[in-house]
This record gives structure tokens, sequence and C-alpha cells, in this order.
């Protein structure tokens, strides 16, 4: 077992309306779980491997790369390679939420749960514990509802075949569309998203998968934190 947390104390710390928050994106992270486990057995991939990279690797970007690598007759070692690549902007991630995570095996825990939806849900809380219930909420919600409907759809597999006809492709983008809209209300947020977006966009056509995401970082150098936002409430 990978996560052993006190849930209940988690949720008494979060309020209703964010709870609600992480409630949604956990399903809608199980729709794009389904979404994969049914690209990944409808395009010739045994069952267990959805299910044990869903487990152990727990990136839904990656994983959908290494399977649309390998599916396309792709060398495996090339798709871990692109799949690590991609998963690189977790390196940011980890700075900016380790006092969050916390040490010892909190830190390996947390560290296997991360994602960009439970990073941004602890990063929009003012204090230390409403930040770190957020993060373990979403993170664990995540991983179970990802898991379950990566199950679902590796099952159903063999009868969609084309799930782009069900819009799940969408799912994954809107959900962070939607966690990201309300920090765009700060101007130095906005300038530091437009510059990163506008890299991405400019270096997509001439980079491999995943580079483009990292150029992107360079809007960081146009953000100003606001005053009191290094203060972390103890």
């Amino acid at each position: 077992m990978f996560i052993i947390m006190p849930m209940r104390s988690i949720w008494r710390t979060l309020d209703r309306g964010l709870a609600r928050d992480i409630g949604l994106v956990c399903l809608a992270d199980g729709v794009v779980g389904l979404s994969y486990g049914a690209i990944s057995v409808g395009g010739g991939l045994p069952l267990w491997v959805p299910i044990l990279l869903s487990i152990v690797v727990f990136a839904g970007a990656s994983q959908f790369l290494f399977v649309g690598i390998v599916a396309a007759g792709g060398s495996p070692i090339a798709a871990m390679i692109a799949g690590l690549l991609v998963n690189t902007r977790h390196i940011p991630f980890g700075l900016a939420v380790s006092d969050v995570i916390g040490g010892g095996w909190r830190r390996f825990a947390g560290s296997h749960v991360m994602t960009d939806e439970n990073v941004a849900f602890a990063m929009g809380q003012d204090e230390l514990e409403q930040k770190r219930a957020a993060y373990w909420a979403g993170g664990i919600g995540i991983f179970i509802c990802w898991n379950i409907g990566v199950v679902v759809g590796g099952l159903a597999g063999s009868v969609i075949t084309d799930t782009d006809a069900f819009g799940l492709d969408a799912a994954f983008p809107a959900v962070l569309l939607a966690l990201v809209l309300p920090s765009l209300r700060d101007r130095s947020t906005r300038t530091a998203a437009l510059v990163g977006v506008l890299v991405a966009l400019a270096t997509t056509p001439f980079l491999p998968a995943g580079l483009p995401v990292l150029c992107a970082l360079v809007g960081l150098l146009f953000y100003r934190a606001p005053k009191g936002a290094l203060e972390v409430s103890r």
C-alpha cells in the first residue's frame, strides 16, 4: 500500500467548497483514466501493462506518451525516456510543495501522488494545514479514481475502439484549465502564463514532445510573488 493517511482528519480540515472541487477533479481524472485504459488495451497492450504503470508510475501525461509511442511501433526504451522527460516538470513542483509534503515516509508517498492538480490545489490555500489537507486529499483521491478508471477502461478496451468519439481526451486539459483560471486574476501570474504559452507554442513544431513544456518555464522569470507569499505559516 503506497498511501496510509488519516483521511478523516484531512477531510475535516477542508472546507466544503474545496472538498467538492477536489471530488469533481478526482471524478474527472477517473474519466481520463478510463480513456487511458481503453486506449492502451485497444492499442494491443495486455491489461496488466496500463494497470502496472498506473500504480508504479502514476503520471497521466507520461503514461499516455508511453502507450502512444509503443502502439506506434516505437521502442519501449525511447517511450520510457520520453516519459521521464515529460515528468521533469515535477522538479519545480517538488520544490514548491516540499514543506507541504513533510519529511520521513511522507516525502516518498507524497512524491508518488504528486500531480498537476493536487499541487495546484495546495498552492491555492493560505494556511500550511490547509495546503497539506488539499495536497493529500487531492493526491490520494486522484490516485484511487485514476486506477479505478484505468481498470474499467482496460476491461472495456476491446469494445471502445475510438475513445475520441466520446470526447474523453478533452477531460484532462479541461480539468487543468479549470484549476488555472482562478490564478489568472493576478496580473503577474497572467504575464508569466502568457509568456510560457507563447514559448511553448513557438517551440512545439521544432522540439520533441515534453521539451516545449520545459521551455515554457521561462515564463517564471516574469513572475513576481506578492509580498508575504514566501512566508509559511506554521
